[in-house]
């Protein structure tokens, strides 16, 4: 069977097209549309006409691409930027009337959920009790279990975008006191769910997202070219000389260093702050690094959990929390 997934991100939307016999996804097909949706955000949040357009029209691209492919879906989502946005009903409507796809938006928890799952896939049953990062552009989640699916989990508004426009965006590089400033705002944020985290005592830390993975080789990790199967980690102070050195830099100069693409450049100081940070509250030395995350996470409870899963899904984006179904409470653990 073949199936494709569609992630509409802050910066980029992303399709999978991916073999799943044998209950592995294997990716066949991959593609990207840089849309840089964060970016384009309204004073009030919500996305304009020209952004809602480019959706559209990259979600009509991304079907057709995946028609071609020959494979089933796509299973559509979209993260913070969208979920967040307060016309995220019309955004959703405008998708499905002109490109043909029902596209939902996660709660954040269920995000989480999903990039924990695939995260426990990817390392095995040997990780044992697993905590997880993942950094996007408007969030930041974390989870921690001992099974499968996480017993724990949480979003906070800790993206690398976000941050980056909220609290550097005055000057470049920043002033000392923007990233000081930016750094007790991420411990505000993180005390609770990381005295969960210290308290739960995780036999393995991972962490996922285009972020910490070119954090990760900015630190010394292997470059991708060598391939999804070497071990990569990255260790705590690594992380915090890369934001010395990150700090020091303005965003045009922060793209010729090993793994930050020009793209990321200006946020990638914001994510290694909170990664950073998050580190240290936890009490986690050494990270490992997951190829895997949240659209693995989609084929995978697709797979696993059978197609009515996604129904649920994707039906329940309207409804209260309370009336969501258990395929999106499973992981909403509170703080």
């Amino acid at each position: 069977m073949r199936v494709s997934v569609v992630d509409a991100g802050s910066n980029t939307v992303r399709l999978v097209v991916a073999d799943v016999e044998g209950g592995v996804p294997l990716p066949v097909h991959t593609v990207k549309w840089k849309l840089r949706l964060s970016e384009q955000v309204g004073p009030d949040g919500a996305l304009g006409d020209e952004a809602v357009e480019g959706l559209v029209k990259a979600v009509a691209a991304a079907e057709a691409t995946a028609r071609h492919w020959k494979a089933a879906g796509p299973l559509a989502f979209a993260t913070a930027v969208v979920r967040a946005a307060p016309n995220r009903a019309e955004v959703l409507r405008r998708v499905e009337a002109g490109a043909g796809v029902r596209m939902c938006t996660l709660p954040g928890e269920t995000e989480a959920a999903l990039t924990f799952l695939a995260v426990r896939r990817w390392l095995g049953w040997n990780a044992g009790p697993l905590a997880l990062l993942d950094i996007g552009g408007g969030s930041l989640e974390v989870a921690f279990g001992r099974g499968r699916l996480p017993d724990f989990a949480a979003s906070l508004p800790l993206g690398a975008n976000r941050l980056t426009q909220e609290f550097l965006a005055a000057q470049d590089p920043p002033a000392p006191g923007e990233v000081k400033t930016l750094r007790r705002r991420v411990r505000h944020e993180l005390r609770d769910v990381a005295a969960r985290i210290r308290w739960e005592g995780p036999r393995t830390a991972a962490v996922s997202s285009r972020t910490f993975q070119q954090l990760a080789r900015l630190c010394g990790a292997a470059p991708g070219r060598q391939g999804l199967f070497v071990p990569r980690e990255m260790r705590r102070r690594d992380l915090g000389g890369a934001v010395r050195t990150l700090a020091g830099l303005p965003a045009a100069e922060r793209a010729g260093l090993p793994g930050i693409s020009a793209p990321r450049a200006g946020q990638s100081l914001a994510g290694a702050v909170v990664g950073h940070t998050a580190l240290k509250l936890m009490g986690l030395r050494r990270v490992v690094v997951s190829p895997w995350a949240i659209r693995e996470g989609v084929l995978l409870r697709y797979i696993e959990d059978g197609a009515g899963w996604w129904t649920d899904v994707s039906a329940a984006d309207n409804a209260p929390p309370t009336a969501r179904p258990a395929a999106l409470r499973i992981a909403a653990s509170p703080v």
